[in-house]
C-alpha cells in the first residue's frame, strides 16, 4: 500500500499537476459552464480521487509494462477531458484540441529536464548528495518546470490563446496533432520502460556511453515533437484566421458590389432631380421672383460629382464627398481613375471604401477644423502606380504585423478593414505599407507594372 501511494504522488499527483498547469494556460478564457465555482473543485477532488486506483493499475502494469503505461496516461488524459466539458461551455473538439496542447506542453517541459537530468547523471554531478538526493532532485525538478513552463508560454501559449478564441477547428489539423503526440507519448512510454530497466543504481544512470546517447536522443525526439505539434496548431490557427478573412473580404465585396449599385442610382436621381429644381428656380428668377441664392446654393452640393475617369470611383467619392459636407470634414482627391481600370469592380470599390471610411473614422471627431482633412491620391511614377492616403488624427496609433490596431472595443468584429485593404493589394500583386507620423497616419498601396 505504501508503494501505491508513494507512486501515486512521485507520477500520478505530480502528472495531474503539471497537465492541469497547462490547462489552465489554454483554458483561461474559454466560456465557463453555469456552475463553475462548485464544478471545478468537484472536478479536482474527483480527477485526483481517481489517481489512487490509477496508481494501483500503474503498481502491476506500469512500471514494468509499455502497454500498461500507455493505458495509464490515456486514462488519465481522458478524465481531464471530461471533467473539462463538465466545467466548460465549449465543443468537445475545441477543448480537445487545447487538451493536446496542455498535453504536449507538460511532455515538452517533462522532457527537457530529462535531457539536463541525463547529462547531469553522465557527468555523475549529482554523486555527492547523499541521504539528501531525493529532496535535492525534487527542489531541481520543481525549478526546471517553472523555468520550463514560463519558457513555454511565452514562446507558444500567449500567442496561440491571442488567436484561438475566434478560430474555427480543422479537424484534418488536430487529427494530424493528436496523431504526432500520440506517436511522441507511445515512444516515450517505451523509453521510459525500457531505460529504466537499463539503469544503474537509480534511473536515467548508465554505466554505457551508448545507453546515454540512445537516451538522450529519444527525449531530443519527443522535444521536436511537442515542437511539431505546438508548430501544427499554429498552423492551423492562422490557417483559420485567413479563412476567415477571406470569407469576410468575399463578403465585403459582394456588399460593395450592391452598395455600389444602390448608390448609383441615388446620386443620379438626387442630381437629375436638383438639375430639374435649379432649372425651375431659374425659370422664376427671369420671371422676376426674389433670388433664392441659400436654397440655390444648398443644390449646388448635390449637382457637383468628383471626377476621377473611373465610374465607380466617381460614385463612391461624391457620396463620401456628400458625408465631408455634412461633417466639415475637406477631403481632396488627385486620382487618374483609369490607372485602376485592372481591379475588378467589387474590389475597386470595397479598396477604397474601406480606404475612406477608415479616414473618416480617424477625422469626423477632431475639434480644430483645420486638421480635418484627408488627401487622396492615385498617380503613376517610374512605372508604379501609387495610391496615397494620408489624414489627421487625435490620440496614438498601435501596429500590429504592419497594420493600425482597431481603437474599437469589440476587436474581433472590427479592424477587417485595413486587412482587406492588404488582401486585395496583394490579390493584384501590389503591398500595402501604414505608419503614422506625429499627428498624420500615412497609407500607401503600390502596384508594379509587370501585374497590371
Amino acid at each position: 500500500m505504501s508503494e501505491i501511494f508513494r507512486l501515486y504522488g512521485i507520477v500520478i499527483a505530480e502528472f495531474l499537476a503539471e497537465l492541469l498547469v497547462f490547462c489552465a494556460m489554454f483554458f483561461r478564457k474559454l466560456k465557463r459552464a453555469r456552475g463553475f465555482w462548485w464544478k471545478f473543485p468537484l472536478s479536482l477532488l474527483q480527477l485526483f480521487a481517481v489517481g489512487i486506483p490509477v496508481a494501483w493499475f500503474y503498481s502491476l502494469f506500469g512500471v514494468r509494462y509499455v502497454s500498461g503505461r500507455i493505458v495509464v496516461y490515456l486514462f488519465l488524459f481522458v478524465a481531464v477531458i471530461l471533467l473539462s466539458l463538465w466545467c466548460f461551455d465549449e465543443p468537445f473538439f475545441a477543448l480537445l484540441f487545447r487538451c493536446t496542447l496542455a498535453y504536449a506542453a507538460q511532455n515538452l517541459v517533462y522532457k527537457l529536464f530529462l535531457i539536463f537530468w541525463t547529462a547531469g547523471e553522465a557527468y555523475r554531478i549529482f554523486d555527492t548528495w547523499g541521504e539528501f538526493f531525493a529532496l535535492y532532485y525534487r527542489l531541481i525538478y520543481y525549478a526546471c518546470f517553472l523555468v520550463c513552463a514560463v519558457a513555454v508560454y511565452f514562446c507558444f501559449v500567449r500567442g496561440m490563446n491571442k488567436r484561438l478564441e475566434a478560430c474555427r477547428l480543422d479537424h484534418r489539423m488536430l487529427a494530424i496533432t493528436v496523431f504526432v503526440l500520440g506517436v511522441t507519448v507511445l515512444l516515450c512510454s517505451f523509453e521510459d520502460v525500457y531505460f529504466a530497466q537499463l539503469s544503474s543504481v537509480r534511473e536515467n544512470r548508465f554505466e554505457s556511453s551508448v545507453h546515454v546517447v540512445l537516451r538522450q536522443t529519444g527525449n531530443v525526439f519527443s522535444v521536436v515533437c511537442c515542437v511539431i505539434v505546438f508548430l501544427l496548431a499554429g498552423k492551423t490557427v492562422v490557417a483559420n484566421e485567413l479563412s476567415r478573412e477571406v470569407e469576410y473580404l468575399k463578403y465585403a465585396i459582394r456588399q460593395s458590389e450592391r452598395q455600389y449599385r444602390i448608390s448609383k442610382d441615388t446620386i443620379d436621381l438626387i442630381n437629375i432631380k436638383c438639375h430639374d429644381i435649379r432649372y425651375k428656380l431659374g425659370m422664376l428668377a427671369a420671371r422676376g421672383a426674389p433670388t433664392l441664392e441659400d436654397l440655390n446654393e444648398n443644390i449646388s452640393i448635390y449637382d457637383s460629382r468628383i471626377e476621377t475617369g473611373s465610374p465607380l470611383l466617381d460614385v463612391l467619392l461624391t457620396e463620401k464627398s456628400l458625408f465631408c459636407e455634412q461633417n466639415r470634414i475637406s477631403m481632396s482627391c488627385m486620382i487618374d481613375g483609369e490607372k485602376l481600370a485592372f481591379i475588378e469592380e467589387g474590389d475597386l470599390y470595397c479598396l477604397f471604401g474601406n480606404l475612406v471610411d477608415n479616414a473618416l473614422e480617424a477625422v469626423k471627431n477632431i475639434a480644430e477644423p483645420n486638421r480635418r482633412i484627408i488627401d487622396l491620391v492615385v498617380k503613376q511614377k517610374d512605372g508604379l502606380l501609387l495610391v496615397q492616403e494620408e489624414n489627421y488624427f487625435d490620440g496614438v496609433l498601435e501596429f500590429e504585423d504592419g497594420l493600425p490596431v482597431t481603437t474599437k472595443g469589440d476587436k474581433d468584429h472590427h479592424g477587417f478593414g485595413m486587412r482587406s485593404l492588404r488582401l486585395i493589394a496583394r490579390k493584384y500583386g501590389g503591398e500595402m505599407s501604414a505608419f503614422a507620423k506625429g499627428d498624420v497616419f500615412h497609407l500607401n498601396i503600390i502596384f508594379s507594372e509587370d501585374n497590371r
